[in-house]
């Protein structure tokens, strides 16, 4: 029966796809070019045009340009969906994918992160904005029926490049949503904080090797990582320190580049985007997900910056109860990990926020009178949406937590000194989940709302909480982790996790997706960071610590907007492994952990102490 069910399941979805191509192409005309840039590069461009487009009736650009093949190839062959969201694609855009340089079927060289250049003098210059410039100017003057407004919309690698190319600054450019965009390899994606993402380690065939020319083939896919184990914990615990690594990406540039490069030097430091978001002109819409494991800090610090540098911009963040990208997808039911938010929480930001903000400015008035707020974030507590004149909120209050030495979340300062200690073992790391199977997935997704009950039983993980709350608490804005620490190594890693107790009581949602999970005294993740103590002082120069010496190490978690409702707890959690979410540090300070040996890896004795404080934005 259940057989029969999926069978028909399928047949459905196939039909309703067949029929998806058949609206698209009945009501598009798709062309391909080859666009010049000004080094004479060619770019692959796919372009589909309404078929009532004329000059009485003109329609605006939407574009996205991305490294992740802009299938289908050929003119005779068209998707089943175009633009951001159905609503958009049934109102009609000019729809334009690019490949960019150097992948699938454009020529060049790739290059991950482009560096922005500033000032252009030759036109070897060349980075994702000039070549947005270059394919904007050629689209407006040679794509018929066009009004001569172009937008532009990707999540993560292209929303990167909607934040890189926006700085463009065509004059024909007016609306750009970079979603879950990244901003900076080492601070989200590979990176947090320095520490390498582990997880992301079956990643680099598709992001290290180069094509060798044009290709509508998927190049990369035989060098793809085969896992031995359905266990991803037990195969990267089995490959060791990460000098194994070479033995699978020997001829990885992309894995050479990473390991050559463990500190935050002028490499990764040219791939940052953020200082360039100077004198912006096009008009935004930053969205992202609250629980995405991959790009969290892009879409909040890119906002955050241009705010800070264009006064006056128009600039909007949308922050939903979603993971990475999943707001492009309705699923009804709208869950993470095993959390319910609520049901079609896509449906309505496509509908409301992201269809309004392009119809505004490709096809309305464009003067910047959207009905948008300035920030509209889901409640990822209360489960609703809210709407703010600015972010952080104005009257956002800092509350200070303390880890008192009795298990205690304090919101007093601790009256004597004390502390509390862990051991930590390297060679015996915390797993960051429980589902170990989604070890060996792409990257990470749903440890960022799970369970923490795992991790809060075993001795090297340190745990304080509150009294059961006796009314609500709406935690929204900015985290500030500054722990007082001292350790019998030379280095180490902390991993504090802020996490919302639920009553013993709380009833299951009708949606569990695993059965075997209860709701009662659920343990939830909210917000969670890393930071690797050799860059306390700077991420540019690694400092040892020193045995025994009490340090302050100061890191910030990312943003949230979470109400701890009444008859709940707050809790902190305090570890130094979240493995294989993040490499091991060897607790023994060495020049390049890409390098060390298994020698180098040893047990270390954690102190925190209580004057430690985890300071909260809190809103009324």
């Amino acid at each position: 029966m259940k057989r029969l069910l999926s069978l028909l399941l399928t047949g459905i979805c196939t039909v309703a796809a067949h029929a998806q191509v058949a609206w698209v192409k009945e009501n598009f005309q798709k062309y391909e070019y080859k666009i010049p840039m000004r080094d004479g590069v060619k770019l692959h461009t796919a372009v589909y045009v309404p078929k009532d487009a004329s000059a009485q009736h003109a329609y605006p650009f939407l574009m996205q340009r991305t490294c992740y093949a802009v299938e289908p190839y050929g003119e005779d062959r068209y998707p089943s969906r175009l633009g951001p969201n159905t609503f958009l694609m049934k109102d009609k855009y000019i729809f334009v994918y690019q490949d960019v340089r150097g992948r699938y079927m454009s020529e060049g060289t790739w290059t991950n992160m482009t560096p922005h250049i500033d000032n252009k003098t030759k036109p070897t210059d060349v980075d994702e904005a000039s070549d947005t410039y270059d394919t904007i100017e050629w689209l407006v003057k040679n794509v018929a029926g066009n009004n001569g407004r172009v937008g532009q919309w990707g999540i993560s690698y292209p929303g990167f490049y909607t934040t890189a190319s926006s700085l463009s600054k065509h004059p024909a450019l007016k609306a750009s949503s970079p979603q879950a965009p990244i901003a900076d390899f080492f601070f989200d994606d590979f990176h947090h904080n320095g520490a390498f993402v582990q997880h992301y380690f079956g990643t680099f065939p598709l992001f290290g090797i180069q094509t060798g020319g044009p290709t509508d083939k998927h190049w990369w896919s035989s060098k793809m990582l085969y896992y031995p184990t359905p266990d991803g914990f037990e195969f990267h615990q089995n490959l060791g320190p990460l000098k194994n690594g070479d033995k699978y990406y020997a001829d990885n540039f992309y894995w050479k580049e990473t390991v050559d490069h463990p500190n935050y030097d002028p490499f990764w430091q040219k791939r940052n985007i953020l200082p360039h978001l100077k004198g912006v002109t096009s008009n935004y819409l930053f969205v992202g997900g609250w629980f995405d494991a991959e790009d969290l800090y892009g879409p909040l610090n890119s906002y955050k910056t241009i705010e800070k540098n264009n006064p006056g911009a128009y600039n909007t963040l949308v922050m939903g109860p979603f993971g990475h990208g999943r707001w492009s997808q309705e699923t009804g039911h709208t869950l993470h990990s095993n959390i319910y938010f609520g049901d079609s929480i896509a449906t309505f930001y496509q509908k409301n926020i992201e269809t309004v903000f392009f119809q505004h400015f490709l096809k309305g008035a464009g003067d910047g009178k959207t009905g948008l707020p300035e920030a509209y974030l889901f409640d990822t507590g209360r489960k609703e949406w809210k709407k703010f004149d600015k972010w952080p909120a104005a009257e956002a209050t800092k509350l200070r937590f303390y880890l008192a030495t009795d298990g205690k979340l304090a919101t007093d300062k601790p009256a004597k000194p004390g502390s509390t200690q862990y051991v930590s073992d390297p060679n015996k790391p915390v797993p960051h989940s429980e589902d170990y199977k989604s070890m060996t997935g792409f990257t990470p997704f749903a440890y960022m709302s799970e369970d923490q009950r795992f991790a809060g039983r075993r001795t090297d993980v340190l745990t304080f909480q509150t009294d059961v709350l006796t009314e609500d608490l709406t935690l929204g804005g900015e985290i500030l982790a500054k722990l007082q620490i001292a350790t019998t190594g030379s280095d180490a890693d902390f991993f504090v996790k802020l996490i919302d107790v639920y009553p013993d009581n709380e009833r299951d949602h009708p949606y569990m997706p695993n059965k075997n999970v209860s709701l009662g005294a659920y343990q939830q993740m909210v917000r969670s960071e890393i930071m690797r103590a050799r860059f306390r002082k700077s991420f540019e120069k690694p400092e040892a610590l020193k045995p025994g010496q009490k340090t302050e190490i100061d890191f910030r978690l990312q943003d949230v907007l979470h109400t701890f409702k009444k008859g709940h707890r707050v809790m902190i959690q305090v570890q130094s492994t979240a493995f294989p979410l993040f490499d091991r540090n060897p607790q023994k300070f060495v020049p390049n952990i890409y390098k060390a040996d298994a020698s180098d890896f040893i047990k270390a004795t954690q102190t925190i102490y209580n004057d430690s404080v985890i300071e909260i934005d809190r809103l009324p």
